[in-house]
């Protein structure tokens, strides 16, 4: 046959090889990148080109996380490729393969659940993170006098009763203080 390389015949016992369903002259069967010989040897064959193992390896692409070469599957996110397993939350370290994630302003990137709990606004009560419930993707959040507050929080500083529902509902600021219309009347 010819060879695929420089396309003269192949004559002569030993001076061939088959590769890639090729017939190349020993001599021509080379990597492309750094023309070491190949017969014998490991290769890649890309688009019906081989390259020995350090030259495809520097052909691929690296982890943004680890810098080490991708040699399967790559995930993209973020404009950057990583390894799944190197994609990762920056507070869980949970991978986010498959899993909804947020990215901050620093570019870090979140599961959903860490980003609420780092960003989310606190209650003024309970100053645990207003967010969403497991399973949901928003939740309320009242604002009153420039704090803020879970619906089950918001309630009169005097009596406990719930300003958010009810006969009760409404908010009746007086000095600062978050009062139903009863307690801020009687306050008054």
């Amino acid at each position: 046959g010819r060879c695929a390389r420089c396309g003269e015949n192949v004559v002569g016992e030993g001076t061939g090889c088959t590769a890639m369903d090729q017939v190349f002259h020993v001599k021509c069967f080379t990597c492309m990148k750094c023309n070491n010989k190949l017969r014998g040897q490991p290769f890649y064959a890309v688009e019906k080109k081989a390259y020995c193992e350090p030259c495809y390896i520097n052909t691929l692409e690296q982890c943004s996380v680890c810098a080490k070469p991708i040699m399967e599957r790559i995930l993209r996110a973020t404009g950057k490729a990583y390894h799944p397993h190197c994609f990762t939350c920056v507070m869980c370290h949970r991978s986010l393969d498959g899993i909804p994630f947020t990215v901050d302003a620093g570019g870090n990137i979140h599961c959903i659940e860490d980003f609420h709990k780092k960003f989310a606004p606190r209650c003024s009560v309970c100053k645990e993170p207003i967010m969403p419930a497991p399973g949901q993707e928003e939740t309320v959040r009242i604002v009153a006098l420039d704090r803020d507050f879970h619906v089950q929080c918001y309630r009169c500083e005097d009596c406990g009763g719930l300003l958010s529902e009810g006969d009760n509902q409404g908010c009746y600021p007086l000095d600062g203080h978050i009062l139903c219309k009863t307690c801020n009347s009687a306050r008054i």
